[in-house]
This record gives structure tokens, sequence and C-alpha cells, in this order.
């Protein structure tokens, strides 16, 4: 990046976008050292982010606060041991630290793992061991759990607390507070022929689990460069702009959402530290108080967001919304666009990737689809041989390699799965990351998803996706969330499920049962209506809160009822 100013192009037509597309990546580029302090330099009090408490207070961070600090922990950090290529375990809520903490380690070429809240003790003595941990770095409401798991996690060496506002009692023996900590650093930490950049790791996530154990997911100092296209084309983000991404910052969508592209675009990040049980008449509140313009939920938050009384809330402020991470029904759009007069517009992408696929602002969303593929991603739909799908058959979600051979020298794409090369091989093999998901395209050119592979399900001959099931039974308004599988079936082979949680003031009958499958007829082709339809208080999921399918498939095998 020659400045901090991201030529945005400017046009109407998707042809013309990828055309005109470029994005420049410096060698050996370090977030950190090439964007943040560059941004620093030429404006240190430009507002950075806004950050709102779980009290609801509210403070204002500048570019200059952030080097500062993040310079100082970098040194204090490496002070205390902590070298280019350790792992580093952040469990941080969506504190302020998070952002402070992630530029110091970028700094030094320490390899943080973002880690959510919601894991246990067993949880984080599995990861730690797994990954190799030599640092943890977390809020005090959580360092009980990692005192749980430490005599047997060999690894650790260094432990940071950070003091909440809530009370909790003061950290163990041993553990370092993250304040006093980094103000025994250095006020510079300068760059060195050692500091990484480029094609070196930088990061690393942990996938969400669904079908197993979940995999150490590898990304370079490229990564960042991979989320222009998220904040300053998907987002439509301009300088000035408030983002709201609800995500927590455990997760890969909150790099998505709340950091490199939105700076990159020259908007100010939006953080609500919200804690305990959502509730969307409190976010619509913020919303509303805060001025947000721009916002970006998955599709179970709408679905939340739209049962309300949007009209008690003034959201005038908000001008462009996103979704990913699940389809967006109908019936969400359509009501969303109702009552704020604003389209909702999807994108696609995994912990493995930054977004692949999209519905910009200058193209007709369709809703349910995941829109068209994003400049520098080479897209293929593959069939089980390996060959390129025509429009309306369905086949997987490839990337090109730019080698043919690694996924190097595409920013965004991740350097493999961490410390196992044989998994990396079953994905990034015959010149194509296969991602594992199913799709078609359209006439138009436009991708609509189907399920991972492994959920798809064949039925009297015909290929199922979930998803498609799924969007139809939560337009109904007696459901918020279902989950569709196969079963077993004699004459079949396979039978559709629904496993269905039902909204405030319905209950379960016979009567509901053929309710809901009359309405999926109606919705999707008639093949596809849910032949079994079980009612449930809650779903099996990750601690990303994804749906675990195969956890259902599994519980359901063993089961003589279904």
């Amino acid at each position: 990046m020659k400045s901090t100013t991201f030529d945005k192009v400017r046009t109407s037509r998707y042809r013309d976008f990828m055309a005109q597309f470029r994005l420049d990546v410096p060698e050996r580029f370090n977030f950190a050292y090439d964007f943040l302090d560059a941004r620093a330099a030429e404006d240190p009090d430009r507002l950075a982010l806004i950050h709102v408490s779980p009290t609801g207070q509210r403070r204002e961070f500048s570019f200059g606060y952030f080097q500062r600090e993040s310079m100082k922990l970098a040194s204090a950090l490496a002070a205390q041991g902590v070298q280019k290529g350790d792992r580093v375990m952040l469990i941080l809520y969506r504190r302020m630290e998070y952002w402070v903490t992630m530029l110091a380690l970028c700094r030094i070429g320490a390899l943080p793992i973002p880690s959510p809240s919601l894991l246990t003790s067993h949880d984080i003595e599995t990861r730690v061991n797994y990954a190799r941990v030599s640092c943890v770095i977390c809020e005090d409401s959580l360092t009980a759990r990692v005192e749980a798991a430490r005599p047997k996690c060999p690894t650790l060496t260094l432990l940071v607390d950070i003091p909440s506002d809530a009370g909790h009692p003061k950290a163990p023996a041993g553990w370092k507070d993250f304040d006093t900590l980094k103000e025994t650093g250095a006020p510079d930490f300068p760059r060195t022929p050692e500091t990484p950049g480029g094609e070196e790791p930088m990061v690393i996530f942990f996938s969400s689990g669904t079908t197993g154990m979940p995999k150490m997911v590898l990304h370079s100092h490229t990564y960042p460069l991979g989320h222009v296209t998220t904040g300053v084309y998907w987002h439509d983000l301009e300088p000035g702009d408030i983002h709201l991404t609800v995500s927590d910052t455990g997760w890969g969508k909150s790099v998505w959402g709340k950091f490199y592209g939105q700076w990159i675009a020259g908007a100010v990040i939006f953080v609500w530290d919200m804690r305990g049980k959502f509730n969307p008449r409190e976010l619509l509140h913020v919303m509303s108080v805060h001025k947000i313009t721009t916002f970006c939920a998955p599709p179970t938050i709408y679905r939340f967001l739209v049962r309300e009384n949007l009209k008690e809330f003034d959201l005038s402020s908000i001008r462009h919304c996103t979704t990913a991470g699940e389809l967006l029904n109908d019936s969400v759009f359509i009501a969303w666009k109702k009552e704020l007069g604003l389209e909702i517009y999807e994108g696609y992408g995994q912990t493995e990737t930054a977004m692949q696929l999209g519905t910009l602002p200058f193209m007709q969303p369709k809703p349910g689809s995941i829109g068209k593929p994003m400049p520098n991603w080479d897209i293929a739909l593959l069939d089980e041989e390996d060959q390129p799908c025509p429009p309306g058959e369905e086949g997987e979600i490839c990337i090109r390699l730019k080698d043919g051979k690694t996924t190097k020298g595409v920013p965004g794409l991740f350097l493999g799965y961490l410390d196992e090369p044989e998994r990396t091989a079953q994905v990034v093999r015959g010149g194509f990351y296969h991602t594992g998901d199913k799709a078609w395209v359209d006439e138009d050119g436009y991708f609509w998803f189907l399920g991972r592979t492994d959920d798809l399900i064949k039925s009297s001959g015909y290929r199922i996706g979930p998803f498609e099931v799924e969007s139809a039974l939560v337009s109904h308004d007696a459901v918020v969330e279902a989950a569709v599988t196969g079963v077993p079936d004699p004459v079949r082979g396979m039978a559709v499920k629904a496993t269905v949680v039902l909204g405030a003031g319905f209950e379960p009958s016979d009567e509901l049962t053929k309710e809901l499958q009359n309405h999926v007829k109606k919705i999707t082709a008639p093949y596809k209506y849910p032949r079994i339809i079980e009612y449930v208080d809650e779903l099996p999921k990750t601690i990303s809160g994804k749906i675990k399918r195969a956890e259902i498939r599994a519980r359901d095998l063993e089961r003589q009822d279904i």
C-alpha cells in the first residue's frame, strides 16, 4: 500500500468492477507497521474505534492511541520472552485490549489465537495443548477456567490478566496485570530485518468444529489485504462511517467486520461489549443511540430484529446492511426492506478465506444467493470428477491456486492447517483449494449455497440441500430456528427431517406439523418437504453458534422412534 487511502473503484456494473479492481500487495506487508503506523503518522487523532462497555460507557480511541499502546505492549511482551512464532491465546470478549494485543503480536511476529469466551476449562486445556500455546491473555472473569486447565498444560509459561469492572476476584498468583505489564514496555518497538511480513504466518483461528475436532487455520500477513473487498466494497464503507458487525472477537468473523477492511476503508469500528443473553431490543437501542451507518449480522440476528417493532427506534442513520454465515430467507429480507427501506447484501467465505463471493451495492440482491465471485478469487464450481459445472448443476465451490500447488499468492486464503499437512493435503489438491461447500450458479452468474458436502440429503434420487428447507421453515411465524438432516428410510434411502425450535406462544402438535409441511411445499419444491418434524427447546451448536447437524444425525441413528 503506497498510502493508507484506498483508491475505491466507482462503478455501477459488476463487469467493470472486476476489470478495474487492483490490489497493491507490498513485499513483506505487516499491517501494524505498514498500515497502522502510516495512518497514525498522517493523523494521530483520527477516530479509529468507538467502544461501548457492558454498562453503557462510551469511549473513543484514535489511531495514535493504538500505535502507542501496541508498541508498549509489544515491548513488554518481548521482555517477558514472547518471540516470533510463539502461539498466544486471547480470550477477551469484545474488549478494547483485543485490538491492542492483536497489533502488538503482529509487531513481534507471535501468533494470536483469538478464542471465544464460552470455552470451558476442558476446551482450554485441549486447545492449549493442541496448539502448544505458551501464553494466555484473558479477562479476570475467565482466569479460573485457565487455572483449572493449567496443571495439564506444560507449554504455558506466561499468564496475563485484564481486570474487569464486575468485581471478579484477583487473578491467582503467577498472573501478570495487563496494564501494569504494558506500562513497563518501551514507547517504541522498531521494525527490524526479523520482523515478519508477507507470506509469513500472522494469526491462527480455530475452525468452528461442526464436523469434528476444530482445525487450526493459519493465515499470513497478507490476510488483512484480503479484507479490502469486505470493508471497502461489500460493507460499502466510506471515510467516517460508523460500522457495526455483530461478532465475538473469538472468531474469524470479528476480523472480517471489526478490524482490517474497515480501517483500510477509513471507517470507524463500533464495538458493543455485549454480555449475557442476546436481547434484540438492546441491540436496536445501541444502533439508534450511537448512529450506526453500516451494519452486518448473521441472518439469525436479523430474524430476531424483524420480530420487534422497528418503528420504535430511530434507525435513520443506517444506509447499508450485509449478512453472512448462513442463508437469509426471503421473509426476513422483505420485512427488513419494508420497515427500513434497505436491502440486505449477502456474502460468503470461510475461516480459511476472506470473502470469496458476495453481492455488492451496485448489484441487484437475490435473496438467498451468496452473490458473485470477488476479484482476486478464481472461483470454479467443480463436479465429483473435478470438472466445471454448467449453470443449474450443483458442484463444489473451489478456488484455483495461483501456482497450482500452494495457497500462497491469494491474499485472504489460508496457508494451511497448522501442524497438520495431511489435513491440508485433503483440501489443497489438483490445483485447487476445495471448500467442501456445495452450490449451483444461475444464468446470471449468481451462486446459490446448498450446504456442506456431508450435509446434502439424497432422497428418492433427489439431492436436497438443508439450507433451502431451513429457510422455508423459518419463514413461518412459529419457527425461530430449524436444522434439516436426513434419516435412513427403507423406501427413499433418506428422508428429510427437520429439528425445529418454536417461538413464544406456539406449541408442538400434529396440526402444526402438517401446517409446516404444507408451508414448505408452497415455498420450495414439494419433494423437499420434511416428512419428519421433531420439536426441541434448542439445537446443538458449536461455541461459535453454528448448528451441529452431524450431532443430530448421530443421535437419530441411535434412536428407534425416528
